[in-house]
């Protein structure tokens, strides 16, 4: 299953990207699994009807960096 350790300057930017996330999950109906604190969030992604990947877990992954490279500046 694809995982995200992003490192981000402090705690408030972590959050942003969490919210952001959260969002953008929404919006995709596709939920990762996020974890997050004083600088940090990890992403993981799977599809849980398949217990395996899906082709929409690696697009997610992708608009997921995204998001962490624009939370980040």
């Amino acid at each position: 299953m694809p995982r995200r350790h992003t490192r981000f300057k402090n705690f408030a930017e972590a959050f942003r990207f969490v919210e952001r996330a959260a969002t953008l999950a929404e919006a995709e109906g596709h939920h990762p699994d996020i974890g997050f604190g004083w600088g940090y969030a990890r992403v993981s992604l799977h599809t849980k009807k398949i217990k395996g990947l899906h082709e929409n877990d690696f697009i997610m992954a992708a608009k997921l960096d995204r998001l962490a490279a624009e939370s980040a500046s």
